[in-house]
């Protein structure tokens, strides 16, 4: 049976203050003496007192809660990239709501359901879920968008990813090395950033009269990045294998190791996302990452913003990190 606490006007009078300053107890940054906050509160915790977030969020018109989208947290990538944005919203004391929408058979019934707890904010990681499923069923939530889907005229916040400079940078060290055959290996068809970095390394690579000689379609895994690379390196031996992400770089790398092929000497491989595992001894994989804590930076501040202030729309450059899976680590780098 659960147990009746007291009401916020009760504990005022046990501590001789006003609601409002019990109010005041519980909110983040409020102006209230440091011993009086001290004396609510444990009061508070003595008689098992805990501010009704519910009612507040009536009163208010806001529910402090984030709907977070993701594909899935079995990825390093957004293991990694959530942790910043979700201890700056706690900070903020705002909610995140974890949607692993990849796996999930009915997506949309998925976002439904959260959507019920009037989300103040939603914003879309995931490649998996459309802008516009997100719009329509999040209606009156605040949309972020950081998929990197093109917004067509949309009219929504976006945090998108640069990495354009990044892999040019990549694609001259590795031509100055004498490299000339160049593979990419997909982690989804139809993810629009898996496209994009496609893209640019065949950019990149145009500039020297080159172009991506073959493809393979991995889905993010280690397993898909070490069972593609056994088939495209007994068939095809490109000398750089470009990853559309660092977790199938390492089944690479550990594909070559099991065919006999030396790593850099024989095959460069280059990565994406920058996680931990790719930077252990082990593994020491390249990788074209965004610098750490600019994405949870630049959606907190859409988050910050006034429910009414205009959409904003911040681009984030990514960076190389070296490794020694493209060879000799630049020196430029070896300070990071």
């Amino acid at each position: 049976m659960r147990r009746k606490g007291l009401t916020s006007v009760e504990l005022a009078k046990l501590a001789g203050v006003s609601t409002a300053t019990v109010s005041r107890a519980f909110a983040q940054g409020s102006r209230i003496k440091a011993q009086t906050r001290e004396r609510i509160l444990t009061l508070a915790d003595e008689h098992g007192f805990r501010p009704n977030a519910m009612a507040r969020s009536l009163h208010s018109n806001q529910s402090r809660l984030v709907a977070l989208v993701v594909n899935t947290i079995a990825n390093p990538a957004e293991g990694e990239g959530l942790t910043p944005l979700i201890h700056r919203l706690q900070a903020m004391e705002r909610l995140p709501l974890l949607l692993c929408c990849a796996d999930h058979e009915d997506r949309a019934q998925l976002m439904r359901v959260v959507s019920t707890y009037q989300v103040d904010h939603v914003v879309l990681y995931s490649d998996a879920v459309s802008i516009d499923d997100v719009t329509n069923i999040f209606r009156s939530a605040v949309p972020i968008i950081a998929s990197c889907e093109p917004l067509n005229g949309r009219a929504v916040s976006e945090v998108r990813i640069d990495s354009a400079a990044a892999s040019r940078e990549v694609t001259t060290y590795l031509v100055e090395q004498g490299h000339r055959h160049f593979a990419y290996l997909s982690g989804r068809s139809a993810s629009h950033i898996d496209i994009q970095r496609k893209g640019w390394f065949a950019v990149a690579l145009k500039d020297y009269n080159l172009a991506i000689d073959s493809a393979g379609q991995g889905d993010y895994t280690y397993e898909s990045g070490f069972r593609e690379a056994i088939l495209m390196l007994r068939h095809m031996r490109p000398d750089v294998i470009v990853c559309a992400n660092d977790l199938m770089a390492v089944g690479v790398k550990d594909a070559a190791t099991r065919l006999g092929i030396q790593v850099p000497e024989q095959l460069a491989i280059v990565g994406h996302d920058g996680v931990e595992l790719s930077r252990w001894d082990c593994n020491s994989i390249t990788t074209i990452m965004p610098p750490p804590g600019l994405v949870s930076d630049a959606l907190i501040e859409v988050i910050a913003q006034s429910p009414n202030a205009p959409p904003l729309r911040r681009t984030i450059t990514c960076e190389v990190r070296w490794g020694h899976s493209t060879g000799e680590i630049p020196r430029r780098d070896l300070a990071r």
